[in-house]
């Protein structure tokens, strides 16, 4: 069953969303060489909780922090720790925030100081991936269309797509149906409706797209130790274009601040 959102409730789930996209903001503010990824955990969980609002992931089926930071080869889920982010690496931080009774999620790959060439073009392919996906995301078009956008712009440039993650659903759950793959086929799927709230999420690998979970049940890495880039935004599917929920304004704000 698809929850089929009205105007009012997708209007919640946009000031959710707008929160989640002010805290990676904050949180963009924060990332350098020697921070540790569970000091931008507590920064995150501060500016949420400041803000009325609860974090989405903390406690959500055990997992037991406010963010995901996964670093370099790590795709998703990484538990925030004492590690140290270092110059040249990247990291996603995925964020959740539960506000008003509706959820809201996104997710950006930070360049830690200078990072290479390579792994940059990784990041701005990663982030046209969704976006080509978000431009698929109209009522009447299907699931697959949003998924073969993603796959073929990913794999136009050499890169591959993880299979065993997924995009989804959004509004008074965390994850509802429909999933979201990053690969398919045109005209197949779930037919998008006016209403329905969405997640797309590429998960791109600079090498093959195996994956293995590691011990702590949580974190998800490439097989290959290649890094890996994820951004992920909540879209309102509508007649002409899609009504994109959460936004990186704030973020590039943020950091075009910082770089000052």
């Amino acid at each position: 069953m698809l929850n089929i959102r009205s105007e009012e409730e997708i209007g919640l789930i946009r000031e959710s969303n707008l929160l989640v996209s002010k805290t990676l903001a904050e949180v963009a503010r924060w990332i350098r060489p020697g921070i540790t990824t569970l000091e931008l955990d507590r920064i995150a969980e501060q500016f949420i909780r400041d803000h009325g609002a609860e974090p989405g992931f903390k406690g959500y089926n055990g997992y037991p922090n406010t963010l995901c930071t996964s670093v370099n080869s790590e795709v998703v889920h990484g538990i925030p720790s004492s590690y140290e982010l270092k110059e040249g690496d990247v990291v996603s931080v995925d964020c959740g925030v539960f506000w008003n009774g509706y959820y809201g999620d996104t997710a950006y790959t930070f360049e830690v100081g200078k990072v290479s060439e390579e792994v940059k073009k990784l990041l701005r392919i990663t982030r046209e991936a969704l976006m080509k996906g978000i431009e698929q995301a109209v009522a009447g078009r299907r699931v697959g269309d949003i998924s073969f956008a993603v796959q073929h712009h990913a794999e136009s440039a050499g890169y591959s797509v993880v299979r065993e993650l997924v995009g989804h659903g959004l509004g008074t759950k965390l994850h509802e149906p429909p999933e979201v793959p990053n690969y398919g086929n045109r005209g197949q799927g779930v037919k998008l409706r006016k209403g329905l709230v969405i997640c797309i999420e590429p998960m791109i690998n600079m090498g093959k797209k195996h994956i293995l979970g590691a011990k702590d049940g949580w974190t998800i890495r490439t097989a290959d130790n290649l890094p890996s880039a994820h951004f992920e935004l909540a879209v309102a599917v509508d007649e002409k274009k899609a009504d994109v929920l959460s936004t990186f304004r704030f973020i590039e704000e943020a950091l075009e601040q910082k770089n000052k």
